[in-house]
């Protein structure tokens, strides 16, 4: 009898066990709330506020730009001179400026006096069999008169800074006039040239003409779709409204035609950051250069399709961006040579807003924050912040992809959760931490390879949890989850109905079903 009189007490001792662990943390959390977590939290809110109203203005100065630009057809070919190159009977082909292509693919098909031109292949990859690839590529367009130049380096000090340094150093570079530069999954039409180089031709002032990326694989994947939207709203707002108003903006690294002397002017390509195409556009605009972007010029590339590659791509354009502000905000501020107008447009609107306050207020607010307002019901957020500015930001953001405003609930949910690993990005950028220096290269499927993926018999899928599991993703979805259930039973907002979507979508990254997975064989 005794032992069954204790077997039957051992559950009521563990619920009183229960109960008082349960009673301690609500009296600590009691004790430290009002003094401690409710003014923490007001300050951090208005901190949002700020950062949420600095965004929507700079949304919406771009949105009336932007208008405006369209309005008035304030195009290219009438803010700059552009005249077609005529053939010239007594220079013949030295009429045309020499310019060298850094690709292989479409870049040896452009049109232009093939002894005004020098494909030139940088290649630092560290597989003997890509090397062999894209040297005997090298070989089959040199025999067809192509004149093309393969690079090869014995180690990647510098990333693509450090290859497109060496580049330059060649001897056969110094007797060309401009560069064209492309990575190895553009391709550009063969009038690309044509339609670039008189601009640079007939305006000794600009030193870079930006053409518009166009995206092969944006239907691919749900992914694919999220990113070509807020890619197009960078191209179609972002890139025009700076060229048209202050005629700088950042180079995208490929697909634009640049000055040979501005490069040498500003100091040449440096690796300092992950951002090195950045890091040129403005040191040249520090020099007194102006960017012309070309939207009507589209190149034709591929997106990052593994959600793998896509993070550290957004891990290397969170990041980069952050570290070359701490670097260059005293550089900008003390220059000479620009005007105070372009100073407050480089450190405050493209560096402050783009690309430090849009990643830490889309996560603290709308994944922190405003979640922690569900546990602490004394703290309120007007609704003018919780809806309507970013209802706005939103709408003003589909402008760029008219065909995919069906998908913004989703694109929504998406960019927050991307928005946590920008955020941590920002950081590391700003404080100089572990990984700032950090270069993965993006990696692309491919026709090539899915073709060769496809012809393969199919083989089950080995789970690596590596690879699909995610546990930031899936920490800040419990979270959000826990906040909902709160809400749920003792909240007064509603805010369940997103903070449940919300944590979905964590949940569904975090377990790795987001964008194509490409198992191993």
């Amino acid at each position: 009898m005794d032992r069954i009189s204790s077997t039957t007490l051992l559950p009521d001792s563990f619920a009183g066990a229960r109960d008082d662990i349960t009673d301690q943390i609500v009296l600590i959390w009691g004790q430290i709330k009002a003094p401690l977590i409710v003014p923490l939290l007001r300050l951090t809110i208005l901190l949002c506020l700020a950062m949420s109203l600095m965004l929507f203005i700079e949304r919406v100065y771009m949105g009336v730009v932007i208008t405006l630009v369209k309005f008035f057809g304030r195009k290219p070919e009438k803010r700059y001179k552009w005249e077609p190159i005529k053939d010239d009977l007594e220079l013949g082909n030295s009429a045309y400026p020499m310019v060298y292509q850094l690709s292989i693919g479409a870049a040896c098909g452009l049109s232009w006096p093939s002894d005004r031109i020098i494909i030139q292949v940088l290649d630092d990859s560290t597989d003997p069999i890509i090397k062999d690839m894209v040297e005997l590529e090298c070989q089959r367009w040199a025999s067809k008169g192509i004149n093309i130049k393969y690079e090869i380096r014995d180690n990647r000090n510098g990333y693509k800074a450090g290859a497109l340094k060496e580049g330059m150093k060649r001897e056969y570079v110094k007797q060309c006039d401009y560069v064209a530069i492309f990575d190895a999954d553009f391709q550009p039409e063969p009038d690309f040239l044509w339609r670039t180089i008189p601009f640079l031709l007939h305006n000794p002032e600009l030193a870079l003409v930006q053409a518009r990326w166009k995206f092969v694989n944006s239907d691919e994947c749900l992914m694919t779709r999220m990113q070509e939207m807020s890619l197009d709203y960078h191209f179609t707002v972002e890139q025009e409204v700076g060229s048209s108003t202050y005629a700088f903006f950042g180079f995208n690294g490929t697909a634009g035609v640049w000055r040979i002397a501005a490069i040498n002017e500003a100091g040449g390509w440096k690796d300092r950051t992950t951002v090195e195409d950045m890091d040129l556009a403005v040191r040249a605009s520090l020099k007194g250069w102006k960017f012309l972007y070309l939207g009507s010029l589209k190149v034709k590339n591929e997106l990052p399709s593994t959600f793998k590659a896509y993070r550290y791509q957004q891990h290397r354009w969170s990041c980069g961006p952050a570290n070359l502000f701490r670097k260059m905000a005293m550089e900008i501020v003390t220059n000479k040579r620009v005007t105070m107008w372009k100073k407050v447009h480089v450190i405050y609107s493209f560096f402050m807003v783009r690309k430090i306050v849009a990643h830490i207020v889309t996560f603290v607010f709308y994944c922190v924050v405003l979640p922690a307002t569900v546990l602490v019901p004394e703290v309120e957020v007007p609704k003018w912040a919780a809806v309507y500015i970013p209802s706005v930001i939103t709408i003003l953001n589909a402008v760029g992809t008219p065909r995919s405003l069906h998908l913004l609930v989703f694109w929504i949910l998406f960019e927050n959760v991307m928005s946590l690993h920008r955020t941590k990005a920002t950081f590391i950028g700003l404080l100089e931490a572990g990984r700032v220096n950090e270069w993965i290269v993006t990696e692309k499927l491919g026709d090539a390879l899915k073709t060769k993926a496809a012809a393969k018999a199919p083989k089950r899928p080995r789970f690596r949890i590596g690879e699909r599991i995610h546990l930031l993703e899936l920490g800040t979805g419990l979270y959000l989850f826990f906040c909902g259930c709160y809400d749920v039973a003792f909240g007064k907002n509603h805010y369940f109905i997103y903070l449940f979507i919300q944590a979905m979508a964590f949940f569904i990254t975090g377990f790795g079903y987001v964008g194509t997975f490409v198992p191993n064989s």
